[in-house]
């Protein structure tokens, strides 16, 4: 009944109180941090990577000081030749050389002969690329046509024979199933007179195909009118082709079967 009742009034629970702060977990230490400074600290020694210092501390007495960095030639000596002996003195103008072989021939006469019987050497065929006139040999550059000393040269390649052969045999065979079919009487040719009259009477009627196209009108809103004019096109084009194709043969043959 206690616990229920209303908190009893008092004017000290207006003072604003200061509210504490939480305290602060304890900081965390790893458990394996011993054994790691151990580790570390195993295979360590002062100056084991480096070693000490070999080098003496200068004095404050050694200092530097003026033209002590400045090289020191070394003393002059004599010039003596290494290995090499003096040269034999020049011979004076009345000492006798000693001769060897002596001979009787005339080098300047056969000389004169030699280059008046010597055929002339004609210079190697160069051909010049740039405009400052550099040159480069003519045979090595492919311009010349060696290919016409082949001993093929100018006759027919085997595979043209082969090809003209088999051309040649198809157009025998053609010819004679052409006769075969004209003996049986189911074929049969068309003369330059009813060739000229049918190529006459397909352009006749491209002409008035043609002439109705024409007249057709220029704005083709209706479905219609499209395809009136679709259809007229494809007329005169099928037209076209038929024509080209019976003046583009000579020699036409009819089956009647």
């Amino acid at each position: 009944i206690k616990e229920m009742e209303a908190p009893v009034e008092s004017i000290y629970n207006l003072i604003p109180r200061e509210i504490p702060n939480p305290p602060n977990p304890p900081r965390y230490n790893s458990k394996f941090k011993p054994t790691v400074k151990d580790e570390l600290k195993q295979n360590r020694s002062p100056n084991k990577t480096m070693g000490p210092a070999k080098v003496d501390v200068p004095t404050p007495s050694d200092f530097l000081k003026k033209r002590s960095k400045e090289p020191v030639l070394p003393d002059t000596t004599n010039f003596k030749y290494s290995g090499v002996g003096k040269k034999p003195p020049v011979p004076k103008h009345d000492d006798k050389p000693l001769l060897g072989i002596r001979t009787n021939k005339n080098f300047i006469n056969t000389n004169a002969v030699e280059n008046i019987m010597s055929v002339t050497k004609k210079p190697l065929p160069k051909f010049v690329d740039t405009r400052c006139g550099d040159n480069n040999l003519l045979e090595p550059s492919g311009l010349v046509p060696k290919y016409t000393k082949k001993p093929d040269y100018g006759e027919v390649p085997d595979y043209l024979k082969k090809r003209n052969a088999e051309v040649k045999k198809a157009q025998e065979e053609y010819d004679q199933y052409i006769r075969e079919r004209m003996r049986q009487g189911a074929m049969q040719q068309l003369n330059d007179a009813e060739r000229e009259d049918i190529i006459n009477g397909l352009k006749k009627n491209w002409e008035e195909l043609h002439h109705q196209y024409q007249g057709l009108s220029v704005v083709t809103d209706t479905a219609p009118k499209k395809n009136r004019k679709e259809r007229m096109e494809a007329e005169m084009k099928q037209l076209e082709r038929d024509i080209e194709l019976i003046e583009k043969h000579r020699v036409i043959y009819i089956s009647n079967n």
